[in-house]
C-alpha cells in the first residue's frame, strides 16, 4: 500500500493511514543507522535536490544523510551562493533545476505556501522542509515517531506544546498530526503571543490553550507540564 499523495507539503490534510505507514516504515530504517555499512539501495538511480532558501545546518544535513544512506544522488542548493542573490525567482530556479532531470525536491523557504507553489511548476516530488510560518511536516513526523517510540502509542496521548504557536511551523505540524493520530492535549504560549485562527478552530479537538508568563514561577492556577 502506498501513500495517498506523492508530495509531503504539510500534515493538516494527511490521512491517518499515511502517517501510520510513514511511522511504521521508519522503524525498519532506524536499524540501518546502527549497521557498520549504513546504506541500502532504496533510492538508487534517483536524483534529489535540497533547495534551501533559508540557512539551516541540522535540517539540511539530516536530509542529505538520509538521502545518501538510501543511495540517492544528492545535489545541494543554497540560495546565498546562487543566482537567487542576483534576482532569479523561485519559478526560474525550479525550472532550471528540473531541466537536469531530477526526481525529487526538498525545499525550505521563508514564504508560506512556497512548497505548494513549487508543485504547480515542476513535475518532481516535493517535500516541504519548512515554509515560512506554515508547516514543517518532516519535523512533526519525527516528533510523533519519538513520542510513539517512548509511549507505545499516540492514541489518547496528552501532549503539551509550549512556545510561540503563532510563528511556529513545527507546532502547527505537530498539532495537525497528533490530532489526526488521536492524541489530545493543550498548548501553552507566552502572554504576549497570539494563537493563529486556523489552530483556534481546532481548539475543541486538541485541547485548551493557556497563556503563561515565562518571567514568573507558575502559580496554583497556572498550567504545569
Amino acid at each position: 500500500m502506498g501513500l495517498s499523495s506523492r508530495h509531503l507539503l504539510g500534515l493538516q490534510d494527511v490521512p491517518k493511514e499515511d502517517i501510520q505507514l510513514i511511522l511504521d516504515t521508519a522503524i525498519s530504517f532506524k536499524e540501518i543507522i546502527n549497521r557498520p555499512i549504513k546504506k541500502v539501495p532504496t533510492l538508487q538511480g534517483k536524483t534529489i535536490v535540497n533547495l534551501f532558501f533559508e540557512n539551516s545546518t541540522r535540517t539540511r544535513i539530516s536530509f542529505e544523510l538520509a538521502q545518501r544512506r538510501l543511495s540517492a544522488d544528492v545535489v545541494n542548493f543554497a540560495a546565498s551562493s546562487s543566482s537567487v542573490s542576483k534576482g532569479e525567482t523561485l519559478k526560474d530556479t525550479a525550472r532550471n533545476i528540473e531541466a537536469m532531470k531530477i526526481d525529487m525536491v526538498v525545499m525550505r523557504h521563508n514564504a508560506s505556501g512556497s512548497a505548494q507553489f513549487l508543485t504547480k511548476i515542476i513535475n518532481a516530488n516535493v517535500i516541504n522542509a519548512g515554509d515560512g510560518q506554515h508547516e514543517h511536516p518532516t519535523q512533526g513526523l519525527l516528533d510523533m515517531y519519538s513520542l510513539r517510540e517512548k509511549f507505545g502509542t499516540l492514541e489518547g496521548l496528552r501532549v503539551c506544546i509550549i512556545g510561540d504557536i503563532l510563528h511556529s511551523r513545527v507546532a502547527r505540524s505537530n498539532i495537525y498530526g497528533l490530532k489526526t493520530m488521536g492524541a489530545g492535549g493543550g498548548r501553552i504560549f507566552p502572554f504576549t503571543a497570539r494563537i493563529p485562527p486556523v489552530l483556534r478552530r481546532d481548539q475543541r479537538t486538541f485541547g485548551q490553550s493557556r497563556k503563561a508568563d515565562y518571567n514568573s514561577s507558575p502559580g496554583p492556577d497556572q498550567p504545569r507540564c
